[in-house]
């Protein structure tokens, strides 16, 4: 039996430590095969351990009287204020999300930038999410085009072109709307049925609207990001550069054909 898909679940489970002991091993095995997918994990991890160390004094606390049900259930027409109790409720409902708070807090590693350097991160993060996904790697299929033109437009909030890489070998799979650091961003993946799939991310840029084309690295992955009128684009793929920079020249090519 080939083994399941490692989800967005499961990277969250193994930051919590909640999964069984097969699934934590397949799960550390991919995670020492994807190292920029682990770096993003680890970020996750940093963030649960700040979360617990400054809720940890009012989490040791016992619970206190007012927690009480029925004594709260008596006093519900009270006027309610903030007790000490109400701390701890909220420290308890914060570790409970686990990783959700690590996710949220995701750009404390290191200072935002506005620049194409993190559109091409963003670009990486999402490769590492939905590539694997042998089940949804897309929320909208390329036989739905126009409806992920109408999605991603509605979305983002203005036009964004899905370039045809079919001469190149690279069939559309489909897209859907991903978040990234600076708001929405449409994302198309590209697959050429010999297990290679591209990404394409875009966005506004709101510091840089116009950029030439620059390479990026991350891992394995490699990415071209540029900038046109106030748009940003990034395909990333794990794939050389020599083979990666025509293809997302043709990508700037069709786009600003169409502009």
């Amino acid at each position: 039996m080939m083994p399941l898909p490692i989800t967005e679940d499961d990277l969250n489970g193994f930051v919590d430590g909640t999964l069984d002991p097969n699934r934590h091993v397949e799960v550390s095995a991919y995670l020492d095969a994807h190292p920029h997918v682990a770096r993003r994990i680890a970020v996750y991890g940093e963030h649960r351990d700040m979360l617990r160390d400054a809720f940890a004094p009012v989490i040791d606390e016992p619970v206190p009287t007012e927690l009480d049900l029925s004594r709260m259930i008596a006093e519900r027409r009270l006027p309610r204020q903030a007790p000490r109790w109400a701390m701890a409720a909220a420290a308890v409902l914060l570790l409970s999300v686990g990783v959700a708070g690590g996710w949220s807090l995701r750009g404390m590693d290191s200072p935002t930038s506005e620049g194409v350097q993190a559109l091409a991160r963003e670009a990486a993060a999402s490769y590492a999410t939905y590539v694997p996904d042998q089940v949804r790697p897309v929320e909208i299929r390329a036989t739905d085009r126009d409806v992920l033109a109408a999605w991603t437009t509605k979305r983002v909030g203005r036009p964004v072109g899905i370039p045809d890489l079919t001469a190149a070998g690279y069939r559309l799979m489909g897209g859907r709307v991903v978040p990234t650091e600076h708001g929405p961003a449409a994302l198309f993946m590209y697959d050429d049925d010999r297990g290679t799939r591209l990404v394409m991310l875009a966005r506004p840029m709101k510091a840089e609207p116009a950029l030439p084309m620059s390479l990026h690295a991350e891992g394995a992955l490699n990415s071209f990001a540029w900038a046109d009128h106030g748009l940003g684009y990034s395909l990333v793929g794990a794939v050389t550069p020599d083979r990666l920079h025509p293809l997302a020249d043709e990508v700037r090519r069709q786009i600003r054909s169409e502009a």
